[in-house]
């Protein structure tokens, strides 16, 4: 049709002088028409890049709930595009959090409102307010969701938090400072680890009895449970190692040492840490180390290590275990690592001090 027409306006023209000029007539059409196809040519390569940025935007599988204890607030991430959605108001200095055992609540810890709030995943809905003691840091979900035992960190204390009736049913004492938490998958046993005294305390579910304390690595922080529960893992924030206890004998059986695998200027800590569900890979926050290192289980050895940002305290898996999110504090960041490229793919500016993570399904 463009060609056509040009070629009526040609029959049309008149020249300037002398008779008609066919072949600078036909050098007109031809730079014409090879514009026109080369413009027709770039617009079919946008449309087909176009089309190909579509159907590689990223799938909204989850959201990743990250406490921000410097905004006192709860920020709420996409955790495929990064988008930031609107938070959640909490009580002041939010930080460990949990989600209950079917995914539907979000417990999280307002140490400087002494409470633990319960949020509704799927409709943001702030459901209600526990009571806690006091400076609640961590805590952890009974495998029956109806408990949460609560690591006041100002009280050397851990409670046991009935969540029906919001009663605390008892406080059992500890070494002062007590922060990292976990409860074995069977639910019989609480581990609560003491800051100020580098101890691991062994605590009976059912009866709140002090079974054992066990001295571990400086600045303990978190308590992750293995192997059914035969395994447990204790990190230590200020000497970059991990107590790995054989639960039932309550014995150190070794310990992981960070160092050696990074002799950099930087210090080497060890804070959080999360394993996949088939416990092929644990991920350990290096807090100031300004990295995540993935370690094998089995061996104890670094496998990789991920660059995050500074000071990274919690860390998350997504629901799929594409994913791995790292809450940085003194950064405002979090950084999202693909899990399947093993590389960092985004870092999410947030701002204020984040401090946990987690990841719930869509």
């Amino acid at each position: 049709m463009c060609t056509q027409n040009i070629k009526r306006r040609l029959r049309k023209r008149k020249p300037r002088c002398g008779p008609v000029d066919r072949r600078r007539d036909a050098r007109y059409l031809g730079s014409v028409t090879r514009a026109r196809r080369k413009e027709l040519w770039w617009s079919g390569l946008a449309a087909l890049l176009l089309a190909g940025c579509r159907a590689e935007a990223p799938k909204s599988t989850d959201t990743v709930f990250v406490s921000n204890e410097g905004s006192n607030q709860v920020e709420l991430v996409d955790g495929a595009s990064g988008m930031l959605e609107a938070p959640l108001a909490t009580g002041q200095r939010p930080r460990g959090m949990a989600l209950s055992p079917d995914g539907r609540t979000l417990y999280v810890a307002a140490s400087n409102a002494n409470r633990i709030e319960a949020w509704d995943v799927a409709t943001r809905r702030h459901l209600r307010d526990y009571a806690s003691g006091t400076d609640p840091e961590r805590f952890a979900v009974s495998p029956d969701g109806r408990r949460l035992y609560v690591a006041n960190e100002d009280h050397s204390a851990i409670s046991f938090l009935d969540l029906a009736s919001g009663a605390i049913l008892r406080e059992v004492k500890v070494g002062p400072e007590p922060e990292g938490i976990g409860v074995s998958p069977d639910g019989g046993l609480v581990v609560a680890t003491s800051e100020a005294a580098s101890t691991a305390h062994f605590i009976d579910a059912a009866s709140g009895r002090l079974l054992d304390s066990i001295p571990v690595g400086n600045r303990p922080r978190f308590v992750l449970f293995l192997d059914g529960g035969r395994t447990l893992w204790v990190s230590s924030e200020q000497r970059g190692t991990i107590s790995v206890f054989d639960t039932g004998a309550r014995q150190i059986v070794r310990t992981i040492d960070l160092a050696p695998d990074f002799p950099g200027p930087e210090p080497v800590q060890a804070v959080e840490m999360r394993a996949t569900r088939d416990e092929k890979r644990v991920f350990v926050a290096m807090g100031r180390g300004n990295r995540v290192a993935e370690l094998e289980p089995a061996s104890g050895k670094l496998v990789r290590s991920f660059p995050t940002g500074e000071r990274t305290w919690g860390i998350a898996l997504s629901p799929d275990e594409t994913r791995l999110y790292a809450a940085a504090g003194l950064a405002g960041t979090v950084t999202v690592i693909d899990l399947a490229a093993n590389r960092v793919v985004r870092t999410v500016r947030l701002g204020g001090k984040p401090w946990g993570a987690i990841a719930a399904r869509r």
